[in-house]
């Protein structure tokens, strides 16, 4: 058991550690800003309190001091929960409101800590069991200490919650608005740590052994911290993000119209005005030249295409709608394909008329209804 509460604590400080580099390599373009500064000092909390906890599980003192490993972790708990609220105040709110309600947190969270302190120390933290400052084992000052770190938890919690909502909707920035949203999941998922935390404290209290569930507030506070991590970072990459997975689905198009392509370019080589090459580096403009050459192709086999031949034998049973219509459509290619090398003109054929009156000024519609008829067609060709 505590292996995995280790682990648990080992993926919150990766997870803190990766945030904060992220962030830090931006230092040069940001520091003047007070949002970027507050963000900076929180994440350096929360991995000064997962550090902190990794530590307490592997030794008993630190510094030579029993238990402080414990006090550090909940001091730096609640200084981190202060300044994410801090934050979420800069991100959103005026900035004369959100001075205001700054200080109201800075003092609160100074208060608390301080008061945690002394009950640590009151309590002979120093000189009690680590496994006292899990369950609280019914002292009474112990269990005091704990349920007032708890409620330093939950409280932020639950006001981050209230105002992501609204926040959200206030802002014009679609990065800042995700991130807002992520970070109201994080903290319903930190509540959900402080709500199993509590369990485990008054059933142990109450001599109720809950047995493995007692692991669920330490995952609980991994997946919420990396959840967190991911939210207080988001503005900045999710717009590289969304371009890099835009690239790879641009790129996975590109290559599931190569087969249709390919058998259309050795029909019809005029279609290509560029010699053929294997670089994507400019992809988005070799996927256009794709869909417009698949489509020149196309057009050029239009006297070949029998329109009394509608490929139902190659189609399943089961298919309907645009499935159907893409095998349909991909049969009568491969069909047109084979008259053409014949030499081969149906007295029924499409010589008129466009592509089925489809609407081919949407380029990514254009592109999803491309790719469908190739994959039609690549499965074709292999039964075929």
């Amino acid at each position: 058991m505590n292996s995995i509460r280790t682990l648990c604590f080992v993926i919150a400080a990766l997870s803190s550690y990766a945030a904060l580099v992220y962030r830090l390599c931006q230092v040069r373009r940001s520091w003047r800003e007070n949002a970027y500064r507050t963000l900076v000092i929180t994440l350096l909390l929360q991995c000064l309190t997962f550090t902190m906890g990794a530590v307490a599980m592997g030794s008993g003192s630190f510094l030579g001091v029993g238990n402080l490993a414990i006090l550090l972790m909940h001091l730096s708990a609640v200084a981190f929960c202060v300044s994410a609220q801090i934050i979420l105040l800069r991100w959103a709110a005026a900035e004369e409101e959100a001075a205001r309600k700054s200080r109201y947190w800075l003092v609160t969270g100074i208060v608390l800590d301080a008061l945690l302190t002394a009950l640590f120390f009151v309590a002979d933290g120093p000189g009690r069991p680590a496994s006292d400052f899990d369950t609280g084992s019914g002292q009474p000052l112990v269990l005091t200490y704990l349920l007032l770190f708890i409620v330093s938890q939950a409280v932020p919690c639950v006001t981050i919650f209230r105002q992501c909502g609204p926040y959200a909707r206030m802002t014009d920035k679609a990065s800042l608005r995700q991130a807002l949203r992520l970070l109201s999941v994080a903290a319903v998922i930190l509540f959900l740590y402080c709500v199993a935390r509590t369990v485990n404290i008054l059933t142990a209290a109450s001599g109720i052994d809950i047995g493995l569930w007692k692991l669920a507030s330490n995952v609980f506070s991994a997946v919420g911290i990396v959840t967190l991590s991911l939210s207080l970072t988001m503005s900045s990459w999710s717009t590289r993000a969304a371009k890099l997975l835009g690239w790879a689905r641009s790129y996975r198009s590109y290559r599931a119209l190569y087969p249709l392509w390919r058998d259309l370019y050795e029909s019809s080589p005029d279609i290509v005005l560029e010699p053929p090459g294997a670089s994507v580096s400019d992809l988005d403009y070799r996927l256009h030249r794709r869909v417009v050459e698949i489509r020149d192709g196309w057009r050029d086999l239009r006297p070949y295409i029998d329109r009394t031949a509608n490929g139902a034998g190659a189609v399943g049973p089961s298919m309907s709608g645009e499935s159907l219509q893409a095998y349909t459509e991909a049969a009568q290619i491969r069909q047109a394909l084979r008259a053409k090398r014949a030499g081969t003109i149906p007295d029924d054929n499409k010589d008129a008329g466009d592509f089925d009156d489809r609407d081919t000024d949407n380029f990514t519609a254009e592109v999803a209804w491309l790719t469908k008829v190739a994959s039609a067609y690549r499965k074709l060709g292999r039964a075929g």
